[in-house]
């Protein structure tokens, strides 16, 4: 069992490394992996940026769900739940990329992407982190990948979007308090675009088992 003051030497190690982390959300931009946004045409998605996340070497699994991370615009660190640096909890953690792994929960607020780090040695052979990607809710409000939110790496029922030009959307508040004001409403989730209501005027890509979403005009 290793000590708090060698774990600490070896994460500290690992905190100078740095975990590079893409496609935090935003309420204006989409996350390709995830398949959040598609134009009627195109079905393309925006791209995303995400800020950097560091190992603080609290937990056996950096990241590891129910674990919480810290606030910060730039960087974020593991930190336990109870305190008062806490700002986001791990609801779902996995290896390897968006593109070839599950998809986050519905309501994920943002994705915290984790580049491998294996450090060249240390007391226990454990100090390694996988790449990997951690979906990360809000410990409080706001939600942005709530429905009508504005944000969250998904696009879900209850969304809002607007154009952005060359065929492809992007999503905002519903409640028009985003940047841009919300054109069209994601109403239903379909298997297919004929299964879409008469009122529908665009369709966005979803993924998973119902791909399709059916917008109305706003």
């Amino acid at each position: 069992m290793r000590t708090r003051s060698s774990a600490g030497a070896v994460w500290g190690l690992l905190a100078l490394l740095g975990v590079l982390l893409t496609g935090c959300q935003s309420p204006s931009a989409g996350v390709e992996e995830d398949g959040r946004l598609g134009g009627p045409a195109s079905g393309t998605a925006g791209a995303g940026s995400a800020p950097v996340t560091r190992p603080s070497g609290y937990g056996a699994v950096f990241l590891a769900v129910d674990e919480c991370s810290s606030f910060g615009t730039t960087s974020f660190t593991e930190v336990p739940c109870a305190g008062e640096r806490a700002a986001a909890r791990v609801v779902a953690r996995h290896d390897g990329t968006v593109r070839d792994g599950p998809r986050c929960p519905a309501t994920t607020d943002f994705v915290l992407h984790i580049s491998e780090q294996r450090p060249a040695s240390d007391e226990d052979g454990d100090g390694a982190v996988p790449q990997g990607y951690a979906c990360m809710r809000n410990l409080q409000p706001p939600h942005p990948g709530d429905p009508g939110g504005g944000g969250g790496p998904r696009t879900i029922v209850g969304d809002c979007v607007y154009s952005s030009g060359d065929g492809q959307v992007r999503e905002t508040a519903c409640e028009g308090k985003g940047e841009r004001e919300p054109e069209y409403e994601v109403t239903e989730a379909v298997t297919e675009r004929t299964d879409c209501p008469a009122s529908t005027a665009l369709y966005v890509r979803l993924g998973g088992d119902r791909p399709v979403g059916c917008a109305r005009p706003l």
